[in-house]
């Protein structure tokens, strides 16, 4: 899935870079808030309630047993957040999802987009949150101090559903080991480099305004009935 991005210059997901920034700022980049609801052999579950050994249903593989779950809050000092690790609150449509919500920054998303078809000949496309920053409504928000942060992890990469609407990547259990001995492995998903997928970001900004308007015409219409 997504292997057509490989040409293009993808950015594989890199967990032992990740790990390094969080270990030197305390704090996660990546990850589900807390509370996220999502879709499970025993259908929709509190993604903190997930344990290793539980089944979760994935965009491309169906139901996958969960190998990994980590539980960590967001920002760890007694000092202020930091604004680069403030998550990013999502307006009700904008992204596919049914409702508002946060994502953090450097969560990777899958998107369905009629621009990503134009520009990659697949309307599918995985990309940060923090590529949308800025554009219609989407901004960084101040976390509160007990903000959890939840990471699912796979034998392999998996697309995970929400409930809102959003699908979310999960790393591998074999990112820990890449973690540990730096080691390359082949992805199954690819995330687009930060100035694509801000490119694209942009070119979907009049998609994400009319799926806002049209979710906030559904909102009227259902208080007027």
């Amino acid at each position: 899935m997504l292997h057509w991005m490989t040409a293009k210059g993808p950015s594989k997901y890199d967990p032992a870079q990740e790990r390094r920034a969080q270990e030197k700022a305390d704090g996660r980049l990546s990850g589900v808030e807390s509370g996220t609801l999502v879709a499970t052999s025993m259908g929709w579950r509190p993604v903190e309630a997930i344990t290793a050994g539980d089944m979760v249903l994935t965009f491309d593989a169906g139901m996958q047993m969960v190998t990994n779950v980590t539980r960590e809050r967001l920002w760890t000092k007694d000092e202020p957040c930091p604004k680069a690790f403030w998550p990013l609150e999502i307006p009700a449509g904008a992204l596919g999802n049914r409702e508002a919500l946060r994502l953090l920054a450097n969560q990777s998303i899958m998107v369905e987009s009629d621009a990503a078809e134009d520009m990659f000949g697949d309307p599918f496309s995985l990309l940060p949150a923090n590529a949308f920053e800025g554009i219609c409504g989407i901004e960084r928000v101040p976390p509160q101090s007990d903000f959890e942060v939840v990471v699912l992890q796979f034998a392999s990469e998996q697309i995970v559903f929400a409930k809102d609407g959003t699908l979310l990547f999960c790393p591998s259990s074999r990112d820990i080991l890449d973690c540990v001995f730096e080691t390359a492995s082949d992805p199954l998903y690819t995330v687009l480099p930060f100035d694509q997928a801000r490119t694209l970001a942009g070119s979907m900004q009049d998609e994400i305004q009319n799926t806002c308007r049209n979710a906030a015409s559904r909102e009227y219409e259902f208080a007027m009935a």
